[in-house]
């Protein structure tokens, strides 16, 4: 790709993540070492996730106010001492179980605020019609960082020790503040205020809660992620205790799975013109299912390596078909805290899974726990046919711009309010249930840019005469809700529209509280 920023940036990021798997192959490799307790073994994995779950909105919400680049600037520095700190600790013999989980919390905390600042600057450093490349770039470098990164983790180890492995984490985060640091940001100016933190963040949650699209796709990922988290978390204890390999061993393992993910990403082109994507997720969490089911049974390297594989070629299906689905899911004036909430719902089911797997374990046992978790993937299967993926489940999300501009007798009182907004509509009243169906997709859409409440009333004298009413908190939430409307939400007011009689368009009232 000729884009020479992002380029830079593409190579910085992923020797950035090839250290992270290096620290998370490290750690999950030096608290086996320090205990043999499946619960503490397992919350490496969920000290690693949890921080997104915590974080990844109020991270999403940052990137939407803030200027990114310093953000990610903030979040390297962040990880380079945090990881300086655990390499100097653990080289000094200090390091004990809780300092391990709060160093990789710690760290992950910093991953998880840069997270959507990272996938919401792609637009940034490469043309539109370049962004799907982009997108799948990123992808790959992910999975080479996921092939590569525990693989060197683990021949590190053998050779220098775990400390040795924190320390070149912390070297790994150096690139990429040095592309941050290069690159000349130039955000276009904004027509509005920006938000204030505590209202970006209800912002993003409220569209996550009233986007159809969007919803699909989180609650098709807990019922995958709750289930899958838990062959991740015994990968470590499994490669100790039932194959008996050491560092490099499990370093290699876990190599197999990242190896996997790479041909499955090489495989996911072909796929997509052959099948539908949520045909695909189907197929890889059954894969998925039974990678699990047959790790709870194998007893030989090779056998373990070639189903590690197999999960890696499921996992990067159904993760890269979800990112797809959640990036086209949104506009771009909320992506960030969209796909923040996407990150959290991911990371959140591996860390509740992890923990309840871990916890499971200690009472029946890992290979009993991994055959229940491959049955949860099997079960989950059903929230297909309600939830179904695809790549077109939003439609056109590029502003239309299409409402007339609001008129206000008081120039710059944008902090006033509440604000009603009231529509009237005259219909045929044989109509009028039809038209009240049609009215609940126009609901979500004021709901999901910024209505606080919403109503439909008919006139008791006039049936035909109907009036829709809804409020936000000031007058400047309804300039931002003009700006926010996508041409597909055009699409939705036309079929309303239709319904309407009057020789006139529906009368629109703006009623602000005195």
């Amino acid at each position: 790709m000729h884009q020479p920023l992002f380029r830079a940036l593409w190579i910085a990021t992923v020797i950035s993540n090839i250290g992270t798997w290096m620290h998370d192959a490290g750690a999950g490799w030096l608290m086996t070492s320090l205990s043999e307790k499946p619960i503490l073994v397992a919350l490496v994995q969920a000290a690693t996730t949890l921080p997104m779950f915590l974080f990844a909105l109020p991270g999403g919400a940052l990137a939407d106010i803030v200027d990114r680049r310093r953000l990610l600037v903030l979040a390297q520095i962040w990880s380079l001492l945090c990881a300086g700190a655990l390499a100097l600790l653990t080289l000094a013999g200090l390091t004990g179980p809780l300092v391990l989980l709060a160093f990789t919390f710690a760290m992950a905390t910093g991953a998880a605020l840069s997270a959507p600042a990272f996938q919401a600057i792609v637009p940034e450093l490469v043309p539109r019609p370049l962004l799907p490349q982009a997108v799948a770039l990123n992808s790959l470098g992910i999975n080479i960082a996921r092939a590569v990164g525990p693989a060197l983790g683990g021949f590190i180890i053998a050779a220098a020790g775990t400390p040795a492995v924190f320390a070149l984490n912390a070297i790994s985060v150096l690139g990429v503040m040095l592309v941050l640091l290069r690159w000349k940001r130039q955000a276009a100016p904004p027509t509005l205020p920006a938000e204030r933190f505590l209202g970006a963040l209800r912002a993003g949650a409220r569209y996550a809660r009233h986007s159809p699209a969007l919803k699909t796709v989180l609650i098709r990922s807990v019922g995958f992620f709750l289930f899958a988290s838990a062959l991740w978390a015994f990968v470590p204890i499994i490669a100790r205790r039932e194959l008996g390999v050491g560092a490099a061993g499990y370093g290699a393992l876990l190599g197999c799975m990242g190896g996997g993910a790479i041909i499955g990403a090489m495989l996911l082109p072909r796929l997509h013109g052959r099948i539908s994507s949520n045909s695909l997720t189907v197929g890889a969490s059954l894969l998925f299912a039974l990678a699990s089911l047959g790790l709870s049974q194998v007893r030989a390297l090779w056998a373990a390596a070639l189903v590690l594989a197999l999960a890696g070629m499921a996992w990067i299906a159904v993760l890269s078909s979800f990112n797809v689905a959640a990036q086209t899911a949104v506009p771009t004036w909320v992506k960030a805290r969209a796909l923040a909430v996407n990150l959290l719902v991911f990371q959140g089911s591996m860390a509740a899974g992890s923990t309840v797997w871990g916890w499971l374990a200690g009472h029946i046992g890992i290979p009993a726990t991994l055959m229940l978790a491959a049955a949860g993937l099997v079960l989950a299967l059903g929230l297909a046919l309600r939830w179904r993926i695809a790549g077109d489940m939003a439609g056109n999300l590029a502003p239309s711009m299409h409402w007339p501009a609001p008129v206000m007798v008081a120039e710059g009182a944008t902090d006033r309010g509440p604000v009603m907004i009231t529509v009237e509509y005259c219909i045929d009243p044989a109509q009028a249930t039809a038209f009240t169906a049609a009215m609940q997709r126009l609901r979500q859409i004021r709901h999901r840019d910024g209505a606080i409440s919403w109503g439909l009333y008919q006139d008791a004298g006039d049936p035909g005469r109907m009036m829709e009413s809804f409020v936000l908190e000031s007058w400047l939430e309804h300039l931002r809700q003009h700006e926010r409307v996508t041409h597909a939400d055009r699409e939705d007011q036309a079929l309303v529209h239709a319904f309407h009689r009057g020789p006139e368009p529906p009368r629109v009232r703006h009623l602000i509280a005195p």
